[in-house]
């Protein structure tokens, strides 16, 4: 008998024992509830054919190449390590296209800097390029990550069961000083007019804006400035394995990315026309 929820719960169990991520935990239980809904019967009865069949069925319904593998990956992970099914699936689906990040040069990043009045948003937009960070990041900075004798800010995440350390530009020390003067060490750093945590939305309308009074016309988005930090780090000649670190990539082969944006040898050699 196909008991859902009880599969759901075995699978969540198991990726927390194993120190999984909570955005993995979600999607991996998304995932294999889909996976669970359209066969409704017993997993051990369904034969690896017949995953293949509804691996295909995605790619037919015109699902991403990435979330096609999140399905296969996580399929792998319940009949393994939940069912403790000996068989192997070793399925090859649906590779994934490649795609450059939008890296904005350093003279863009300063034009749309300058297109910035006010003083917060000029801030937020600094700090997420000259330190590196997710957009989910600067939201969620507390006084208390910042090291202002060090220039360096401890990114913690409770979540991804994760923390990093990286480093701010000392130009943004006063910046800082300025709005933490009236709050205590636990506070949020950046706060609403209404002392409300901001949101997602408010920072990439924020950068749009100001994308748009640059007259930048690459489809750049908040999370071009981190693209973009990793990629002037690799000009100037930083060893991409302290880029992996500051960026907090699991594996150097995510950060190797940004070496096919950028290659500083390559400004040396001219066309032949």
């Amino acid at each position: 008998m196909l008991n859902i929820q009880e599969n759901l719960i075995k699978i969540e169990r198991e990726l927390k024992l194993r120190n999984y991520s909570f955005r993995t935990i979600k999607v991996y239980n998304a995932c294999i509830k889909y996976f669970l809904e359209h066969f409704k019967r017993d997993p051990n009865s369904i034969a690896n054919d017949e995953i293949v069949d509804f691996l295909l069925l995605l790619q037919e319904k015109k699902k991403a190449p990435k979330t096609i593998n999140l399905y296969k990956e996580s399929i792998k992970f319940f009949y393994k390590e939940v069912l403790k099914d000996k068989r192997e699936i070793n399925i090859s689906f649906s590779k994934e296209v490649k795609k450059l990040p939008i890296v904005l040069s350093k003279a863009e990043i300063e034009k749309v800097l300058e297109n910035i009045k006010n003083t917060k948003h000029k801030f937020i937009i600094s700090l997420a390029y000259w330190a590196g960070l997710r957009i989910s990041d600067v939201i969620s900075l507390k006084i208390w990550d910042f090291d202002l004798e060090n220039l360096t800010i401890h990114i913690k995440w409770w979540k991804w069961q994760k923390d990093r350390i990286t480093v701010f530009s000392e130009r943004l020390k006063k910046d800082i000083v300025n709005l933490s003067f009236w709050k205590t060490w636990k506070d949020l750093l950046i706060e609403s007019e209404r002392w409300w945590k901001l949101t997602t939305r408010t920072l990439q309308k924020i950068f749009s804006e100001a994308l748009k009074k640059s007259w930048i016309k690459k489809n750049a988005t908040f999370h071009s400035l981190r693209h973009s930090f990793a990629t002037h780090l690799l000009e100037n000649w930083v060893d991409v394995r302290y880029v992996q670190e500051l960026l907090w990539h699991s594996s150097i082969k995510t950060t190797q990315i940004y070496t096919k944006v950028t290659n500083p040898s390559l400004r040396n050699i001219k066309s032949p026309f």
